[in-house]
């Protein structure tokens, strides 16, 4: 019988243009989960890379790391910073039924 070798996907790895960056984004943002968009911000940083992305933050990479790891929920600080290093551009608009 022949042996499969099962590897764990990164995100990170098939995260190459803006555009799959930001629909990757956009899908996370849809789940409404607040974990789950910071540890999409974390894909998007190591694919991109983590030192530049500290470096245009003033954070360093070992707290981007756990900011972004989707285990805890990053202050808003942090996210509009990340944000603004990975040149995303968050946009607001109603809901389709409104408020």
């Amino acid at each position: 019988m022949q042996q499969v070798k099962i590897t764990q996907y990164d995100p990170a790895q098939h995260l190459r243009t803006p555009e799959e960056m930001a629909a990757y984004l956009e899908a996370c943002f849809a789940e409404d989960d607040a974990a789950l968009i910071a540890k999409a911000l974390g894909d998007i940083a190591r694919a991109k890379g983590m030192s530049q992305l500290a470096r245009e933050t003033g954070l360093s990479r070992e707290s981007l790391y756990k900011a972004l790891s989707g285990e805890r929920i990053p202050s808003f600080g942090t996210i509009l910073k990340v944000i603004k290093a990975l040149g995303i551009k968050l946009r607001v608009e109603p809901l389709a039924h409104g408020v």
